[in-house]
């Protein structure tokens, strides 16, 4: 078990005080910092005393990772863990499944687009499932709201301009009918979008004031149509779900569910892969034609999870093979130590309060590294409250 010197990833959408605040650093930050990664991402992993993680896992993989996590995924930590801090919206993405994954990795390499090249779509061959667990309210858009409840959405803004768009989605409510209405509004040309958007908002707005049934959802589309101007993104917003987390709460993010995280601190786990296929809210690249063919228009209420009570312990399981999530919570003294059974990779970090892992004490934003060789690990609270969060691949063979 070693302790572990995390990157801080700063983007513009990030806060000045919660991740720095949580590493007991300055607040605020000089920059905005978004995302603190703990894992082996070849882009910024973390570093174990002094070295990347890439390379101690390289040195022994079957030590560190476990002969059946290094058969399974050709000697790759599978998973990265997260501490994400929102404050303002980030793009409405989607990704893709394993098979997608590969066939557009391949498909790529075989016209020569450079891995790092701006409009690539799959600089690796991997699937990226997500799991965001709320660390504080969490406000998020994802996955395709029931059509009957959209139609009543639009129905309740309805303008002259929207209204044949309100019909088509009215006349087929179902999978067929939201490809089609999401189809047309991602591939109108941009005047029809400068004239249709403003229609909407100004709806938006006089709903608002009237306090009426879709007042939370009317007040994302204004504060997205403000930030994001002329942005298609914001039409497609208006058929997905609107969430709040409360902390504790989970959500996962399968292959092909389009999703925008808005504002928020959470712990995200996700499959090690830089696959995205971007929708709206960004000066990044946006390949439609690709976003269509790898979103599911499946619909429905999107499930929020607080996990699997296991004593102190609540697991998040997911049909992801790459990850599981784990939240060990003490925060009545009440419960008994958590084991993190060996055999597989872990990484450990205290979100609150202190851990006593094993010899060791964690304080708040501190994480460790703990690889497959080492044996089972107990965890308790060094004081009278602590959270901590643990990942580990999920199934394994």
């Amino acid at each position: 078990m070693e302790l572990l010197d995390n990157p801080v990833r700063h983007y513009a959408w990030g806060s000045r005080t919660a991740i720095a605040g949580l590493l007991g650093k300055p607040v605020p930050a000089p920059h905005p910092e978004a995302e603190l990664w703990l894992g082996a991402h070849p882009g910024d992993p973390s570093r174990v005393a002094g070295e990347s993680l890439v390379d101690v896992l390289a040195a022994d993989p079957d030590g560190q990772l476990g002969v059946p996590v290094v058969s399974r995924w050709q000697g790759r930590l599978p998973f990265l863990l997260k501490v994400l801090a929102a404050e303002e919206p980030l793009s409405l993405q989607a990704h893709p499944s394993a098979s997608q994954a590969a066939e557009g990795y391949a498909r790529e390499e075989a016209r020569g687009i450079p891995r790092d090249a701006s409009n690539r779509n799959y600089p690796d061959p991997t699937p990226k499932p997500e799991l965001l667990c709320a660390l504080t309210e969490f406000h998020a858009l994802a996955g395709f709201r029931e059509p009957h409840k959209t139609v009543e959405l639009l129905q309740a803004v309805a303008t002259p301009g929207l209204a044949p768009y309100v019909h088509l989605l009215g006349a087929e409510p179902n999978h067929a009918g939201l490809r089609a209405l999401f189809t047309t509004w991602i591939t109108l040309p941009q005047p029809k979008i400068d004239a249709l958007v403003p229609e909407l908002l100004d709806e938006c707005v006089v709903h608002v004031k009237e306090h009426g049934p879709f007042e939370l959802e009317c007040r994302t589309i204004l504060e997205l149509g403000e930030s994001y101007p002329g942005d298609a993104g914001v039409l497609a917003a208006t058929l997905l779900n609107r969430l709040v987390l409360a902390p504790g709460e989970a959500i996962f993010l399968p292959a092909g569910n389009l999703h925008a995280y808005l504002r928020g601190e959470g712990v995200e786990v996700l499959a090690n892969s830089d696959n995205v296929l971007r929708c709206g809210f960004t000066p990044k690249h946006v390949d439609v034609p690709e976003l269509l063919r790898v979103l599911d228009f499946s619909y429905g209420d999107m499930a929020v999870t607080t996990g699997t009570p296991e004593g102190a312990r609540y697991v998040y399981r997911t049909a992801a093979p790459e990850f599981e999530l784990s939240r060990l919570e003490w925060m009545d003294g009440s419960r008994g130590p958590v084991t993190l059974p060996g055999g597989a990779p872990r990484i450990l970090m205290a979100i609150d309060g202190a851990l006593s892992v094993g010899d060791r004490t964690l304080t708040r934003g501190q994480s460790v590294w703990i690889p497959a060789s080492d044996p089972d690990v107990v965890v308790a609270p060094a004081g009278a409250a602590a959270r901590a969060f643990a990942a580990t691949p999920g199934r394994l063979p």
